[in-house]
């Protein structure tokens, strides 16, 4: 099966794009905007409306297999690259690279994947959003002309031994971590709930004192209003670097505060995403280590998850290598093409750290689903519900995907 056609089309995402930098120095909400002036380069406001790049593989016998170019909500923040705008780089796509792959043979998911994922143009490699894309269009073209699920052929191409079966799934509040916490315990979400927790002043407080507050609160209201005592999801928390910077990154008091929040948490099991962000990869992956080492020393049931400067398959690589985290996020728009979500995930399973199958707010349908179907092939051991911040949408594509994929493979069993 050979692709004859390649057509792109600009689409929204399914949140925004934020300056992250702006942010976290103090910029005020006035409704769903921020006040004040972007700082990062590329921005125009510090939020803005998320785009998205559809790529559309026509095959030989008239298929159209298709995937969404995506980039995260906070672009050009954490060493990742910059703003990703559709009329940028549409041009590119139906050019060179359409020139590059009109009539190539979907005979391997993999090698093709690989091959476009290192492409290089006049000299540069393809934005990050780009190559996640193509590679998703490219595993949706070989799994159409396989008329197999797009899980069956990476468990295939990969080796993998995964029994393709639901992983649990994790959602994100937004800011309204109150109301939609209430949705996530309503439809009993194994992990919950985010909460973005991006500002010290604002959200986590000075002295932790809102967040501490906030675990509380989620404690009880799971207690008060779960159907039966079966349902006990596990707490996991976004804290963007910020406990990190109320303690000036002191590892000791990190664990000290951590052992405060497991207590607020209990019965049920915590998580806690990005303590810090010390500014580079390097210190990074060194004082996670030290965390997450000092927390198993102190047998604190506080698992640490890694995000920052967490951002391309090197990095998840060396993250779990000196386990920098007891859990790495994989950022899947962050990491480039598909392909490398899909060894990210193995090599964490090698290094016997937690993979979580992450991603960002600002994806699109298309591109959830797709990666639910890396996450299943995977055995990772957590997806993420996206897109948006609404959890009823992003739970709903990846909710219903997971369970269409499952029941596919299992009815050729």
């Amino acid at each position: 099966m050979k692709i004859i056609d390649l057509i792109c089309t600009p689409g929204k995402s399914g949140f925004y794009f934020d300056d992250q930098k702006a942010i976290k120095m103090g910029a005020g909400h006035d409704g769903m905007f921020y006040e004040g002036e972007p700082v990062t380069e590329g921005f125009t406001s510090i939020r803005q409306a998320g785009e998205s790049i559809s790529v559309m593989l026509i095959l030989e016998d008239g298929q159209v297999a298709f995937g969404d170019c995506a980039a995260v909500q906070y672009s050009g923040a954490g060493g990742r690259d910059p703003l990703f705008l559709a009329d940028d780089f549409i041009p590119l796509i139906e050019g060179p690279i359409k020139d590059h792959l009109l009539g190539r043979e979907l005979n391997s998911f993999k090698e093709l994947a690989e091959e476009i994922d290192h492409l290089h143009i006049e000299g540069k490699r393809l934005h990050t959003a780009i190559r996640y894309g193509l590679t998703q269009a490219i595993l949706d073209a070989v799994a159409k002309a396989q008329k197999r699920t797009m899980a069956e052929v990476i468990v295939d191409e990969y080796d993998t031994g995964v029994e393709i079966k639901r992983i649990p799934i994790f959602a994100q509040t937004g800011d309204d971590r109150y109301l939609n916490a209430d949705k996530m315990i309503i439809k009993e979400l194994e992990v919950l709930p985010h909460g973005l927790f991006n500002n010290v002043e604002e959200k986590t407080g000075k002295s932790g004192e809102k967040l501490a507050e906030y675990v509380e609160w989620l404690r009880d209201r799971v207690l008060s209003k779960r159907s039966d005592e079966s349902y006990n999801p596990i707490f996991h928390i976004d804290v963007y670097g910020t406990i990190g910077d109320f303690t000036g990154n002191d590892v000791e008091w990190m664990v000290r505060y951590l052992k405060e929040l497991e207590e607020k948490a209990k019965p049920f099991k915590l998580r806690i995403e990005g303590p810090m962000d010390v500014g580079n990869r390097e210190d990074q992956i060194k004082i996670l280590s030290l965390l997450t080492r000092r927390l198993d020393e102190e047998k604190i049931d506080v698992e640490i998850v890694a995000d920052e400067w967490c951002n391309t398959l090197e990095d998840v690589i060396e993250f779990a290598r000196e386990k920098a985290g007891h859990m790495i996020q994989i950022k899947t728009p962050d990491l480039g093409g598909i392909n490398n979500t899909i060894e990210a995930v193995l090599k964490c399973k090698e290094a016997g750290v937690l993979a979580y199958c992450g991603g960002t707010c600002n994806e699109t349908s298309r591109s959830a689903e797709i990666l639910v179907n890396c996450s299943l092939a995977t055995g990772a051991d957590q997806q993420l519900a996206k897109p948006g911040m609404g959890v009823d949408e992003g739970y709903m594509i990846v909710n219903n995907e997971m369970n269409r994929v499952v029941a596919i493979a299992n009815r050729k069993k």
